[in-house]
């Protein structure tokens, strides 16, 4: 255990000044947004997405600036924990989810059913899923995605 404190007394007297106002992730997040994708960023990502390597594909696809044609891209790559990442991916659009429903594997079903995204819909069909764990998810995903 360190004994060296980073913060001066007066920032410690200013955070116990805070007492119990605590932001929200959602309102942290609206104070501190990520700078937008530069193209650069945007080409390494397209780069990344095309390596032979698997796990730098998985990479490009739960980079938070992947563009849609390169999920769509790596929705169809040949490794499934490629197709996985794609699913887990938040920016993933529906048709997307649709596409990844109907994978062979059931990793990516249950990813797709785990989404934030699913749509009651996609649920009902997952719901008839012939591997348990994929039924399992969908359950969890009906309790936690409650109508607004």
């Amino acid at each position: 255990m360190s004994c060296v404190t980073f913060l001066t007394a007066a920032q410690r007297a200013a955070l116990r000044d805070l007492g119990e106002e605590q932001l929200t992730p959602d309102e942290i997040t609206a104070l501190h947004p990520s700078p937008p994708a530069t193209e650069g960023k945007l080409r390494r990502v397209r780069l990344l997405a095309r390596s032979s390597d698997p796990a730098i594909r998985q990479s490009a696809a739960l980079n938070q600036h992947c563009p849609l044609d390169v999920l769509q891209l790596l929705a169809d790559d040949s490794d499934p924990t490629v197709r996985r990442c794609v699913a887990r991916q938040p920016a993933t659009p529906e048709a997307l989810l649709w596409q990844l429903a109907s994978d062979p594997t059931s990793d990516v079903r249950a990813w797709v059913a785990a989404h934030p995204a699913v749509t009651p819909e996609l649920l009902d069909r997952l719901d008839s899923d012939p591997e348990p764990a994929v039924r399992r998810v969908v359950a969890w995903s009906r309790a936690w995605h409650r109508p607004a």
